[in-house]
């Protein structure tokens, strides 16, 4: 499944996006990553004493949400997971979720990550952004959509992954003792592989993805329960609090993946619990019954004041109905609750570009700047604050950041090329100046090929820039 952006103004491609309503579009073979700040603020913090049990530092495994609906999840290089919407939402429990998760987590530490990526697409990774629960496509300029997602390097075509049967052992292994260190059952890791049992004799056409890769075994399932059932956390069960962040997870999926009509049926105005009307709150919206799911989402913050990820879904129906001005409040609400995280930055300097006022050009500009030190890889961030330099007349800053943007993309030649434009519209001696060439470096490039590049700039009229002191 794909989701387009009503109102994006580049729909071409790549990583970290401009948080507006999603609908459904495109073909359903299409995977792409999404972000959602609420959803990985719980699952970070329910995996995080997992990842320390292990031996990880948390702060580096990145879990990526996959929009899709099959069965499946995924190590890679870089201490990178993902985990398919489409598992989460099989899951019955927390537990379960983090047992899934704890396996993944086995694979890095044993480094059985897939190494060389995907090579053949079928699909290519379209690298997408749901802030609040938005999802949003990430741009850069439409005639660089295809360079954007041809570099996208977090992840491959999943049917790649190939595990064989003793590093699953590993893996369950790993993960059922890192549970058990950090204090939770390894019950759910358990129940999650008996409740697909039957994978283990259907043909492999018939399997979900999941178990292609990671193939189960009777031996393998009766080896894991041996040892999970002898340790002292076996009967632990999650906690109420865990129980409803897992609920409220599965609603706020269905709630942006289903159909509308369907999340307002299975989420009935007769519900009264927090998942079921938030959920209700966003089929409101994505169904265009913009103020009633207004007032669904006013209801939510008189009883939560303090909850930022109400407030993001305010501003983000706001600034879908062409009402940016309003969203801003909003989002400022988000950011001033939660200051650290970056998705809810960008929301807010989005809208206040989308207002086209000049005058909040500078406060935009300083969102984004400290969105991107929040998390350099967030390419949206850089891609926005290349707007809003342009639209000051900044040129020079706003292909350094066009720059960043590539190199975040780990597309190494745009960067390349835009850091060597922005350098020579930037004062030699400046920090920027200097960031551009560090770009340049970092990106491969030789002394001999930077030469080259000069001289294809020297056939074009390149700026007269005054030194520092000039």
């Amino acid at each position: 499944m794909n989701w387009l952006s009503k109102t994006a103004a580049c729909l071409a491609g790549a990583v970290a996006a401009t948080a507006m309503v999603a609908v459904s579009a495109a073909p359903a073979s299409a995977q792409s990553a999404i972000r959602d700040t609420e959803i990985e603020t719980i699952v970070h913090g329910w995996s995080a004493p997992i990842f320390t049990a292990m031996g990880l530092e948390p702060s580096e495994v990145e879990i990526l949400l996959i929009n899709d609906g099959e069965l499946n999840a995924f190590a890679t290089r870089g201490r990178i997971m993902g985990i398919n919407t489409g598992l989460i939402l099989r899951t019955r429990s927390a537990n379960e979720l983090l047992g899934v998760i704890a396996h993944e987590a086995g694979h890095i530490k044993n480094r059985h990550t897939l190494r060389d990526g995907a090579q053949n697409a079928g699909t290519q990774p379209l690298l997408m952004t749901m802030a609040l629960g938005a999802l949003a496509i990430v741009a850069g300029a439409p005639d660089l959509g295809a360079v954007l997602l041809g570099n996208s390097q977090y992840f491959g075509t999943l049917s790649a992954l190939r595990y064989m049967t003793h590093q699953e052992g590993e893996a369950d292994n790993t993960g059922a003792r890192a549970l058990e260190k950090a204090g939770e059952s390894g019950r759910g890791l358990l129940s999650f592989f008996e409740n697909f049992r039957s994978q283990e004799v259907f043909s492999d056409a018939r399997r979900y993805p999941y178990f292609r890769s990671h193939p189960l075994s009777s031996d393998r399932i009766e080896t894991l329960r041996r040892f999970v059932a002898e340790q002292p956390n076996y009967n632990r069960r999650d906690s109420p609090e865990r129980v409803a962040e897992h609920a409220l997870i599965l609603a706020k999926i269905h709630a942006f993946m289903d159909n509308p009509g369907q999340t307002l049926r299975d989420y009935p105005e007769t519900g009264t619990t927090l998942p079921v009307r938030y959920a209700r709150a966003i089929g409101l919206y994505r169904d265009g019954q913009t103020e009633k799911a207004l007032a669904a989402v006013d209801v939510l913050l008189t009883e939560q004041p303090e909850n930022p990820y109400f407030w993001e879904l305010k501003g983000q129906i706001l600034f879908e109905e062409g009402r940016p001005s309003e969203a801003i409040g909003a989002h400022q609400r988000s950011v001033d609750i939660l200051p650290d995280a970056p998705l809810l930055r960008i929301n807010l300097a989005h809208a206040m570009l989308e207002t086209g006022e000049a005058a909040k050009l500078n406060d935009a500009i300083e969102q984004l700047k400290r969105a991107a030190a929040l998390e350099r890889e967030n390419s949206l961030a850089w891609r926005l604050l290349s707007q809003a330099y342009a639209s000051q007349g900044k040129e020079g800053e706003a292909r350094l950041a066009s720059a960043e943007m590539f190199f975040a993309l780990g597309a190494e030649q745009q960067a390349t090329q835009f850091a060597l434009r922005a350098r020579d519209m930037l004062a030699p001696g400046t920090s920027e100046w200097t960031r551009a060439m560090d770009i340049v470096f970092a990106s491969g490039a030789t002394q001999e090929e930077v030469d080259a590049m000069d001289r294809r700039l020297d056939r074009q009229q390149r700026p007269v820039v005054t030194p520092v002191g000039g």
